[in-house]
């Protein structure tokens, strides 16, 4: 080991100074931290590599070893461990996050938190503790969030244990077995966001236990003793905004809730959760808590009412008028629905009342006597109920809900518009209306409407169309989930328009539609929109067109790429907005797609290739005739041919002696002084002359082919007129090609006049070969030596 060998030379050096067991020591000590960071990476892997270290659900039954200062959350959440030891984290002080909730803990020491100075949440709900120390929180002066439910504690101790978390904002305590709550306990905690106490066995609560608590925001208890909850209220006045109380049976209860308590108070709301309340009870908790005049807000969540209905409306109608606004009764459950009484005698106790909820409680209608008297309601939220049309009728009758400006009908049992619109239109102060997910089916053209009615919601109500049944004076409308296919209502006053799970494939025009800001079209048939569509609504803000199945093309990628508003406007922009076709690009996003200049300009491509390719034939045709590819093409062609014929004809089908090739401008020398030479001569030459030999009619390859190959030999009459005019009409001079092909002497070259060999062109090549390696007959311009040349000539044409 690299530690020995460096110690022991270490020793050699201070032997004098330092004893050889201190080394060893100091040795043990860094292979222990060693080990102990090698255990953490082996427990929990993700601690190495951030300061989030997860160690949740792994079967330990221990603090891993080895945690340090760069750690600031810790889970140990869901694992087995039984006891948190002095030194277990000591080293993570900069830990903010503390999660052990869910394990076996039973036993804390005492200074296992003393290094937490940072810590923020510290969770050890559901474990086994069966008692508080002080000590623990002692040093945790960062605190501000702790839960300790769930755990088997009875009481909080003798001392008050969270007397030092000066920044405690939520606290959670208790468990099924948590029974006393002592003065003192709370005391230190001035201010608190949330408290909740699961005191489902509390039975005994000392008075003012809760009091030195100068303000609480929401405070949640399990109770089952209305005395405990009696005490408690008493205490809570002037501190808690708004109290939850769940699981509590109320009996009767004859001392006030307010006893010799001052004003002001606090309270502004009150929840009952799963409570049971029975017909005497309800009488008596009316009257008790209008003695609570600050509270505003009364709601009960999955109670159960035993009773029906039997109140005592004398007792309740001489305690005074409510204080309460707002009242919320959410899935209420009355075993004897069908005995419950109107609640005639309650009138009076209604003109206070603002704010009504009633939801999932099974109400067919509301009597109209009893409607008559919400004077001041302004807002009915009755959804996920049983009204009917006819009972409809019933509770919106004439001078009911005089005030009501919001109304919510959503998720009953109407099934004819035409018959609610005529109930709702008796509602003069009406501006919102909520009738979705009821099953009208069917959309009259003409509906009456309260005057002012500026928000109705339609949605999920099987209208197959949008008429003008529709009133003009909305502001928002939503008709979602409805299978609609076009949308073309005039409304001038709209601003918001929802169209989502329709089957719209465009956006609706802008121009009935003027001042809309809002528009969603989501989950429709919409595969794009133009920069056309979208400019012309002048005032939208947001434009929700996710969830479609956009065709990516080049158009609408251009638009989407350069408006500089998409990522302003367009809700959900670029995630939920995603390509379908091209299917290359199926499933990306539309806003990260760019298709070639091919795919975006296929026309103009095929345009620009097509002329492309006139421009290259035509500059071929060009290159061609200036170097006279023709020329060779044909010649190759007809080389080709003659190619397949014997090279010689044989001897009885020779008819010439020679084949005269000569230029026009020289046919003058040709046809009058050689021809009459040659033909005139004793014995006389039979010479063929395309002139005079070729056949009509016949193509002239096919003259020149037969020409040559019956005649003996080939005459070429060379001049400047033959190498630099049309090339004695290319038809001529195949014969050089065919008979130089043959390398035989049967071509006799003459010149009329000097040429130079490099004057030739270059498709004359063997041409300008043989008259470089062959004798030529040049014509001379006197008599004597013209004598010798007809000699000459004669005696090449015999050989």
């Amino acid at each position: 080991m690299q530690c020995t060998s460096k110690m022991s030379n270490q020793t050699k050096q201070k032997s004098r100074t330092t004893p050889t067991w201190q080394v060893w020591a100091i040795c043990m000590v860094l292979a222990g931290n060693l080990s102990e960071e090698q255990v953490l990476k082996q427990a929990c892997p993700s601690c190495d590599a951030t300061p989030l270290c997860n160690c949740s659900s792994m079967g330990l039954d221990f603090i891993p070893p080895g945690l340090t200062g760069k750690i600031t959350t810790l889970n140990l959440a869901y694992n087995k461990i039984k006891h948190i030891r002095s030194q277990d984290l000591q080293q993570a002080v900069n830990l903010r996050t503390l999660l052990l909730q869910s394990n076996k803990i039973s036993s804390i020491d005492e200074d296992s938190f003393h290094s937490l100075g940072k810590l923020e949440l510290l969770d050890l709900s559901n474990n086994s503790l069966a008692r508080l120390s002080p000590v623990w929180f002692g040093h945790l002066f960062s605190l501000r969030h702790i839960h300790l439910q769930g755990n088997s504690y009875r009481d909080l101790g003798e001392s008050p244990p969270f007397s030092s978390l000066r920044n405690l904002s939520s606290l959670y305590l208790g468990n099924p077995w948590f029974s006393t709550i002592r003065q003192g306990n709370f005391e230190g905690i001035e201010l608190l966001d949330k408290l909740w106490i699961d005191g489902s066995s509390l039975v005994q609560y000392e008075p003012e236990s809760l009091k030195s608590i100068k303000k609480i925001n929401h405070m949640i208890i399990n109770l089952r003793n209305t005395d405990v909850f009696s005490a408690i209220v008493r205490d809570l006045l002037h501190s808690v905004t708004w109290l939850e109380v769940r699981e509590i049976k109320l009996e009767i209860e004859k001392k006030s809730l307010v006893q010799n308590s001052t004003l002001p108070f606090r309270i502004r709301k009150l929840t009952f959760k799963d409570a049971w309340f029975t017909d005497q009870y309800i009488s008596r908790i009316l009257v008790l808590l209008k003695e609570i005049t600050s509270l505003q807000e009364l709601e009960t969540i999955d109670c159960v009412l035993e009773g029906k209905g039997a109140w005592n409306t004398k007792e309740i109608a001489s305690s005074g008028q409510s204080f309460v606004e707002t009242v919320s009764i959410i899935n209420i459950t009355i075993p004897n629905f069908h005995l419950f009484f109107d609640l005639e005698g309650l009138e009076s106790q209604l003109k206070n009342l603002k704010r009504l909820t009633i939801v999932s409680s099974r109400v067919f209608m509301v009597p109209c006597n009893i409607a008559k008297h919400f004077s001041s309601l302004v807002y009915v939220d009755f959804h996920d109920n049983l009204l009917v049309n006819n009972r409809l009728d019933e509770t919106i009758c004439k001078d009911a809900w005089p005030s009501l400006q919001t109304l919510n009908l959503s998720q009953n049992s109407l099934k004819s518009l035409k018959q609610t619109t005529n109930s709702v239109s008796r509602l003069p102060t009406l501006i919102n209306l909520d009738i979705s997910q009821n099953k009208f089916g069917e959309i009259p053209h003409v509906c009456e409407w309260p005057k002012n009615l500026k928000y109705l919601n339609l949605s999920s109500t099987q209208i197959p169309k949008l008429t003008t049944c529709i009133p003009p004076t909305l502001e928002v409308l939503d008709v979602s989930a409805n299978n609609l296919k076009e949308f073309g209502l005039q409304l001038p006053f709209l601003k918001e328009l929802y169209l989502a799970k329709n089957q719209l494939k465009t956006l609706p025009g802008a121009a009935p539609v003027p001042n809309l800001v809002a528009l969603s079209i989501r989950r429709n048939k919409l595969n794009s929109f133009s920069r056309e569509e979208f400019e012309s609504f002048k005032k939208m803000e947001l434009l929700d067109a996710s969830g479609n199945n956009f065709i990516c093309s080049c158009e609408f990628l251009s638009f989407v790429h350069h408006e500089a508003r998409i990522a302003q406007v367009l809700v959900g922009w670029p995630d939920q907005y995603v390509c379908d076709s091209p299917l290359a690009v199926r499933g990306m996003q539309v806003g990260a797609v760019h298709l070639s200049l091919m795919e975006c300009h296929r026309s103009l491509v095929v345009s620009l290739i097509c002329v492309l390719v006139f421009l290259v034939i035509l500059i071929l045709v060009a290159v061609g005739y200036k170097y006279h590819a023709v020329w060779y093409l044909r010649m190759t062609w007809a080389w080709l041919q003659a190619k397949r014929k014997p090279k010689r004809a044989p001897p009885k089908d020779i008819c010439y002696d020679a084949f005269v090739s000569y230029s026009e401008n020289d046919s003058d020398w040709v046809e009058n002084i050689m021809v009459r030479e040659l033909e005139q001569a004793c014995p006389p030459f039979r010479l063929c002359l395309h002139k005079r030999d070729f056949v009509p009619g016949k193509w002239i390859v096919d003259n020149i082919i037969d020409s040559i190959e019956k005649s003996h030999k080939t005459l070429f009459v060379l001049s400047e007129h033959f190498v630099q005019s049309e090339w004695c009409k290319y038809e001529l001079d195949f014969s050089h090609f065919r008979l130089f092909d043959e390398n035989n002497d049967a071509a006799i070259l003459v010149l009329l006049e000097p040429i130079q060999s490099e004057a030739i062109p270059k498709r004359f090549c063997k041409l300008r070969k043989i008259m470089n390696t062959k004798t030529y007959l040049e014509w001379p311009p006197g008599e004597e030596q013209q004598k010798i040349f007809w000699e000459n000539l004669k005696g090449a044409l015999k050989s």
